[in-house]
């Protein structure tokens, strides 16, 4: 890593305040984080199918109100989930306090961990949060940081090009309102192939690209090869 996180913060102010104010419908299915709630269940399955999670220890970037943070947890993973938003933490402990399900929350950045707790990860998830952060590569370095030699990263986020924005922004966005406005810059965006480069950078060998795609007609999303618009990228640090 080549700057301190300690002087340079890889954080936006902005995207921070934007989740901090609608942190208290993070758990609600029927509110605006309901993209997450229909997703959260694909990315469960993702993640469980290629490393079996009862018993991993993972840690969880980006974790907000700890949709996938606490559905690793139940499905047997030592969790650790971190995000820079105050207000989501406190929703995501309070909703594990409740549920009966053990996960340690921590409002730290990814770069600051990954300096205190190299190596001690199983696997390191970070999705839908690449795309918030102005430098997503630092991230991507914190995560091959934390993760175990051997051991799994998952990323998600959104492709860069027309088909995205018209989809993921105009039509989430401003047509369906699956999302608040605003929710996404498109400038922010990543195309898999800038991910996957970073990824390649940092010593992790990608193994696979999934996209994530919604019919608007069902209201279903599945997994499927095209990477369009949303996907999901899973990699391995070697031994």
């Amino acid at each position: 890593m080549t700057d301190s996180p300690n002087t340079v913060p890889n954080v936006d102010a902005g995207e921070i305040a934007k989740f901090n104010a609608l942190a208290e419908q993070w758990w609600d299915p029927n509110s605006q984080f309901r993209p997450l709630h229909d997703i959260n269940p694909l990315r469960l399955n993702y993640i469980d199918e290629r490393v079996s999670l009862p018993g991993k220890k993972v840690i969880d970037i980006g974790c907000g109100g700890g949709l996938l943070s606490e559905g690793m947890a139940r499905r047997g993973a030592n969790v650790t989930g971190i995000d820079m938003g105050e207000a989501p933490l406190a929703v995501a402990r309070i909703h594990a306090e409740q549920a009966g399900v053990e996960v340690e929350y921590l409002q730290t950045p990814a770069e600051k961990i990954a300096e205190e707790r190299a190596g001690q990860y199983d696997v390191v998830t970070c999705l839908e949060m690449l795309e918030h952060v102005p430098d997503p590569s630092s991230v991507i370095r914190a995560c091959a940081t934390l993760v175990k030699p051997g051991g799994h990263v998952f990323f998600s986020t959104i492709n860069r090009n027309p088909k995205a924005f018209m989809f993921a922004i105009v039509g989430a966005e401003y047509v369906l309102r699956l999302l608040p406005r605003g929710t996404h810059e498109y400038a922010k965006l990543i195309k898999p192939s800038e991910l996957a480069g970073w990824a390649r950078d940092a010593a992790l060998d990608v193994k696979d690209t999934t996209g994530m795609v919604y019919n608007p007609l069902t209201q279903v999303y599945k997994l499927n090869r095209d990477v369009s618009v949303n996907y999901l990228m899973y990699a391995r640090k070697g031994d």
